[in-house]
């Protein structure tokens, strides 16, 4: 009995202590900077970073000469069904947080705990906007077109695709609102790759600032105040 218990403690402290590592960590490597990449090709295009406060999304325009993403996100499959957006998010995440959470009150522990350890699938979350409004949420940067068709591919790359090659709408109620969708996307979500750390390593990808690693929004935020 006394044996079990010994285990148990040690057990309870190795989590609590992995668990205050992983805290310490994701606060302090997110002020270590990435720079900005240095380049004198014009910047035309243009890129927005969109927090809910949680969540990172990646804002890009909805057609460009290089792409036009409602041919591959198509409007029909947003519940407004409008056509007149100029720009369009990307949000990758847990399949589970995104459909089965609409609000905090709403996460079970199976959730919380599949999502952390590399168990449940994920999606892309796809919104329309007709404008994007700079502030402490929205920030906007430039980029050239080298740096776009990096953060396309990067993008795309993290779609799942039928064997046409086309994006797989994940058909749900759980919308945010009349503007947005899911889609089937690749990878698995857990405590060292979140939402924010996708973003964050789109940004690099784009030879944006960006930090080192962070699991949350402020470590990809603060460098952009």
């Amino acid at each position: 009995m006394k044996k079990m218990l010994l285990i148990i403690i040690k057990i309870t402290g190795f989590i609590i202590g992995v668990v205050f590592l992983y805290i310490i960590l994701g606060l302090l490597i997110p002020y270590i900077p990435v720079k900005a990449e240095k380049t004198n090709e014009p910047k035309t295009i243009e890129l927005f970073i969109l927090t809910n406060g949680v969540h990172t999304d990646l804002v890009l325009p909805v057609k460009t000469k290089y792409v036009d993403w409602s041919e591959k996100l198509p409007f029909e499959n947003i519940r407004g069904k409008q056509t007149d957006f100029n720009y369009i998010s990307f949000g990758w995440g847990d399949k589970g947080f995104y459909l089965d959470t609409p609000t905090w009150a709403d996460l079970k522990f199976s959730t919380a705990f599949e999502a952390a350890f590399w168990l449940s699938d994920s999606a892309m979350h796809c919104t329309y906007y007709k404008q994007m409004k700079v502030g402490d949420d929205c920030k906007k940067m430039m980029l050239t077109e080298k740096q776009y068709q990096n953060l396309i591919k990067f993008i795309d790359d993290r779609f799942d695709k039928d064997a046409s090659g086309r994006y797989i709408l994940i058909k749900t109620d759980a919308v945010y609102g009349n503007n947005d969708a899911f889609y089937d996307a690749k990878g698995s979500y857990n405590f060292t790759y979140t939402c924010n750390t996708w973003a964050n390593n789109g940004l690099k990808v784009a030879g944006q600032k960006a930090a080192l690693w962070t699991p949350s929004d402020f470590g990809i935020f603060q460098h952009y105040k």
